[in-house]
């Protein structure tokens, strides 16, 4: 043999002339990958001013004097390069990041110990992969059936701690690594639960209120059940012709409001407990609505609703512009706005029962049928406020039949503008 079996060193043969360079060769190699510790891992190319001893782990794809050479240790010796090839199990340490690196036989991954513990030192590492690679964003990493976190002799708390509000601290469950269910702060300090069926748009199901501790239910099904949220004061909901009926409903903008009538009340009605308190529905940019809102059911927990046009128009071209079904729990009022119809239909039509109020700022225009009906025992439309007529309706301004009822305050006064006429 001439050499050793496991680092190549040169061995002196018997009556070998100049035995020096043999041996000064085997010194320099044992120099190069003894307590091997390297100042980069990431090059393809030389530095250009090495220092002498200076080694790196040559980068994928490498140039220059280091082509051909990816992976080997590349050693700076004597004013040239030297290059040694890593055996399986070579450990190497990179200066450059910290870490500890063992040669695969294919590449330089993570090293990684069974023992725990740090060797004896502190127990800080950079990465720790266990059963699998870790990288600089996912520092720990498991592979495995299961995953136990146990008490050592009382209980056991796992923390998730983020920088500020604004940053995310959460669990997320994934299939093939596509996201389906996350649960934490995500975005805020409210506590979250959310899901998706393909990993990129997001539905969120339930939220915690972190100031109040009230839980909302963001996509509950309309008449779906599940729990609703309690309110803890008076709220308003805006809807804008330029509004979408997938927005929050929260804000007075397109990006905020909802688009309908319909989808604000059905919404109110099936999310929220009032506990006693008043939700308003807000038109936002003096809107001019063509359809109309039915109150098919009742909302939860008392309370009013008010519906404030915003000085708009409610102009229905077919049907009922306000149609009452349901047994009302408190007052609903219709404010701030002209109401009419103008193919068929009665303006507000209430046949079901409680009290429907006609409230401050109302305009009645010309309409098809009739501006108000009161159809069914326990119906009460109650005029409580000043109101304008500026057109007349086929048959009557207001209509009490089958028991329904109108009530009104003494002093109210009604006014009459433009010319018009009631046929029947």
């Amino acid at each position: 043999m001439d050499a050793t079996p496991n680092l190549s060193l040169p061995y002196i043969m018997a009556a070998q002339s100049q035995k020096h360079v043999t041996h000064n060769e085997a010194i320099r190699a044992l120099d190069a990958i003894v307590q091997l510790a390297v100042l980069d891992r990431d090059l393809t190319a030389p530095p250009g001013s090495p220092a002498d001893g200076a080694r790196y782990i040559v980068g994928p794809s490498p140039t220059g004097a280091w082509s051909g050479h990816a992976g080997n240790i590349a050693a700076y010796q004597d004013g040239a390069w030297m290059f040694y090839a890593p055996v399986e199990g070579w450990i190497a340490w990179i200066g450059d990041e910290d870490v500890a690196v063992v040669w695969d036989g294919s590449a330089w991954s993570a090293l990684t110990t069974g023992g725990g513990g740090g060797g004896g030192g502190s127990g800080s590492y950079t990465t720790l992969g266990i059963n699998a690679t870790a990288d600089t964003t996912n520092r720990l990493t498991l592979a495995a059936d299961a995953t136990l976190l146990s008490h050592d002799g009382d209980g056991h708390q796992l923390k998730i701690n983020k920088a500020s509000a604004a940053d995310t601290a959460s669990l997320l469950y994934q299939d093939a690594f596509s996201g389906r269910a996350e649960l934490g702060l995500a975005g805020d300090d409210d506590f979250h639960f959310k899901v998706s069926a393909d990993g990129s748009t997001w539905k969120e199901a339930i939220l915690i209120d972190r100031s109040t501790g009230s839980v909302s239910f963001p996509h509950t099904s309309l008449g779906g059940g599940g729990g609703r949220e309690a309110l803890t004061a008076n709220r308003t909901y805006y809807v804008r012709t330029n509004g979408s009926d997938a927005n929050t409903g929260l804000a007075n903008s397109s990006g905020g409001a909802w688009l309908t009538l319909q989808h604000a009340y059905d919404y109110v009605a099936s999310h929220l407990d009032f506990g006693g308190y008043t939700v308003t529905i807000q038109g936002g940019n003096t809107p001019s609505f063509t359809a109309g809102i039915v109150i098919a059911g009742p909302w939860a927990g008392g309370g009013a609703v008010t519906l404030d046009l915003g000085g708009g128009t409610l102009n229905v071209t077919s049907g009922v512009a306000i149609d009452v079904i349901a047994a009302l729990p408190g007052i609903f009022t219709v404010q701030n706005g002209t109401l009419r119809t103008t193919t068929g239909g009665t303006v507000i039509l209430h046949r079901g029962a409680g009290i429907l109020s006609v409230g401050a700022s109302v305009t009645f225009g010309a309409s098809a049928d009739v501006h108000m009906a009161s159809y069914a025992v326990g119906a009460v439309i109650l005029l409580n406020s000043n109101y304008t007529i500026t057109g007349g309706v086929t048959y009557y301004h207001y209509y009490a039949h089958n028991g329904g009822t109108f009530r009104t305050d003494a002093g109210l006064t009604v006014t009459l503008s433009g010319t018009f006429s009631f046929t029947t």
